[in-house]
């Protein structure tokens, strides 16, 4: 049950930032939500570039921690966090006074990215310390205050300026939550941070957030050789514009469902490779990858299958075609970009060999800009791009898979067959029709079985194994008696 909330709550928090962005640029004047767009992707990107690598240190380094050694790690990681608070406040208040935003913008994008930074990261000790629920009902209250606050400031004020501050007052709230129910934050003692950890944390988390920032620039590069093609093309600007919003719509399903994956079992997978046996640590792995691979095949041919009847509802009928033709590609590609991301590179995270993941990362970029770059010079389509583009992923991925190959945790074969067959035959449903309705909610339902069963037969939603264990442990107790 743990695990449902904590997976419904990042679905939770996909949902409200997608809400919160429709809600403000209806209630904001364009030359409002333009300045709040842009303070606001600043101030992630900042809090992306000065915190993520603590928190890649953190589920690392604090996941296998016991006893004394967790509160060091804890205090050595908030030192580190107020280290990267003063550097993001010095660099990004000199870099925003040659901006063109006006000061009370910059002022509050800087204290969005400071206290979204500080709030991920207690989420992530109370995660990693055992208290999954607990964290996951965290994380969507914030989502909820953060859309209350913002929609109340543009409400109120109809300017950028109290947009950002309903932001940062629901971030606030959330942080004052996340410190009534941990005490973690209380128990930092400075005299406990050690050089060895702050020096563990920047060799390998800052490596790490390195690869990830690369990872995330594949796609941007993608779109800007494709975009700036099309502008001067014969293709026309519905072609740029269905291009463009492929890429953005399927990227959000696949990173928000990895992401819960990882949230879920990846602390778990570093326990037993830290200190279970060879043959555990095997095992957890595996079945780490059985659910990355499975679930995401599965949306995949969700998305192939039914992204005809969501594109006739929600797509402007300008760029329809455009986009429908890109979007079998589109999400071919991210499906790979993050087997690349997050399933091949979980081997280098466990062994820290972070080096490694920044040289895949620049692979993939290079190797996708230069086929793409090609693609586009010989006169391709922007789905004939896009496919060149999961082709050079693909080659990657086959290419950094020597560490995982070696091992030796391998997903069960007949369970990725099954996955396979049934996500192809959810991906053929766009080819039924879907009118009259009634052909639509059995389209739905033919899914919805497919998905059943392979969650049963993956076990994925742990049934047996809980089983297993209470008999195990009723085993136990009666040897003891």
């Amino acid at each position: 049950m743990i695990r449902f909330l904590a997976l419904g709550s990042y679905v939770y928090q996909s949902a409200t930032a997608i809400a919160l962005i429709f809600a403000i640029s209806h209630i904001l004047p364009p030359e409002g939500y333009t300045a709040f767009s842009l303070a606001l992707a600043s101030s992630q990107l900042l809090c992306v570039l000065m915190f993520e690598w603590l928190q890649l240190a953190g589920v690392r380094f604090l996941s296998p921690a016991r006893g004394d050694d967790v509160t060091r790690i804890r205090s050595s990681l908030f030192t580190a966090a107020s280290l990267s608070t003063i550097a993001l406040l010095l660099v990004g208040g000199t870099v925003a006074h040659f901006g063109k935003l006006p000061i009370p913008v910059i002022a509050l994008g800087l204290a969005l990215a400071v206290l979204q930074g500080w709030t991920d990261l207690h989420l992530m000790v109370i995660r990693v310390s055992g208290r999954l629920g607990t964290a996951a009902l965290l994380l969507a209250i914030r989502a909820s205050l953060l859309l209350i606050g913002a929609s109340a400031g543009a409400l109120l004020y109809r300017n950028a300026e109290a947009t950002l501050a309903g932001l940062l007052t629901g971030y606030g709230f959330g942080f004052l939550l996340s410190s009534l129910s941990d005490r973690a934050l209380l128990q930092w003692k400075l005299r406990r941070t050690t050089r060895v950890d702050l020096i563990d944390f920047c060799r390998y988390g800052m490596l790490a957030a390195a690869a990830s920032v690369i990872h995330l620039s594949v796609p941007v590069a993608l779109r800007f050789i494709v975009v700036g093609r099309l502008n001067g093309s014969s293709f026309g600007p519905a072609a740029s514009a269905g291009f463009s919003l492929a890429l953005d719509l399927l990227q959000r399903p696949f990173t928000v469902l990895v992401s819960a994956i990882h949230t879920v079992n990846y602390p778990d997978v570093v326990v037993k490779f830290d200190h279970g046996s060879s043959q555990d640590a095997k095992q957890a792995t595996a079945r780490l990858f059985e659910f990355i691979i499975c679930s995401t095949a599965i949306m995949l041919g969700g998305l192939i299958g039914f992204m005809p009847d969501a594109g006739r509802i929600f797509v402007p009928g300008d760029i329809l075609t455009s986009f429908l033709a890109a979007a079998p590609a589109a999400a071919a590609f991210y499906f790979l970009h993050l087997q690349l991301q997050s399933t091949v590179a979980i081997i280098p995270h466990l062994r820290k060999v972070a080096l490694r993941l920044v040289i895949i990362a620049a692979l993939q970029l290079l190797a996708v800009s230069a086929i793409s770059a090609f693609a586009i010079a010989a006169g391709a389509s922007p789905p004939g791009v896009i496919a060149g583009a999961a082709l050079a992923t693909a080659v990657i991925v086959l290419l950094a898979s020597g560490p995982t190959i070696r091992f030796g945790a391998f997903p069960r074969i007949s369970l990725v067959a099954t996955t396979v067959i049934g996500a192809l035959l959810i991906g053929s449903l766009c080819a039924i029709p879907s009118e009259p309705w009634i052909w639509l909610i059995g389209k739905i339902a033919v899914a919805a079985a497919i998905v059943v069963l392979i969650a049963w037969q993956g076990d994925f939603l742990m049934v047996s194994r809980r089983a297993s264990h209470r008999e195990g442990t009723h085993l136990d107790v009666a040897g003891l008696s």
